[in-house]
């Protein structure tokens, strides 16, 4: 198995999940929330290992159907432990399980949830509990695909792994186009329902 390109995309995931806490982080600031502060600390412990995983380059960048596999399974598990630490660390949810099982849920948009009282949450983990939920609906790796040029015809593989369902088409012949194509519809949809919702107050 070619263990090195697996560990580089797996860095090139932390990283993206870094940048999206900035958005939180964003609504932190302008409610001035101190649960910022738990945002920033993980956004640095994911850019330094997402740094360190991805400062060299693997010689080989093909990957077939197991590296595929392995890559998405070690993702989730990454994304969903370093995505929990916001709850953890500004102590709205005090305990690492239940922030950890908040968290995957959120990633696998099961809708399940340990908290009796979703409202007494702050603005900011408010939104990245909802975000949580928006980033498993497509699939990080899939997102990936779109901003990471991975070079060999492989990259199929990844989407088969990362995709529900017996079988993965391409919309067009470059797996890449097609991920950019899916995120276009899914940004669409959202702004949609967005716009519908402020409509409906």
């Amino acid at each position: 198995m070619n263990s090195s390109i697996v560990r580089y995309i797996l860095g090139h995931v932390l990283k993206i999940e870094a940048a999206l806490m900035v958005i939180p982080v964003v609504v932190g600031i302008i409610y001035r929330e101190q649960a910022t502060s738990a945002f920033l600390i993980t956004i640095a412990l994911c850019a330094v290992c997402g740094i360190l995983m991805t400062i060299k380059k693997p010689a080989n960048t093909v990957f077939y159907l197991k590296e595929g596999c392995v890559t998405t399974a070690l993702s989730w598990i990454l994304m969903s432990i370093f995505g929990c630490l916001p709850f953890f660390i500004s102590r709205e949810i005090p305990s690492f399980t239940d922030a950890l099982f908040e968290t995957i849920s959120g990633f696998t948009t099961t809708g399940a949830s340990i908290l009796s009282e979703v409202e007494g949450l702050s603005q900011s983990i408010m939104f990245w509990r909802c975000f949580t939920h928006w980033i498993g609906g497509m699939g990080v790796l899939v997102f990936l695909l779109a901003v990471i040029p991975l070079t060999g015809g492989s990259n199929i593989n990844l989407m088969k792994a990362e995709s529900p369902g017996p079988s993965v088409g391409k919309l067009v012949p470059k797996i890449r186009y097609t991920a950019r194509i899916l995120y276009i519809i899914y940004f669409g949809m959202t702004v949609l329902q967005t716009v519908l919702l402020l409509l409906e107050e």
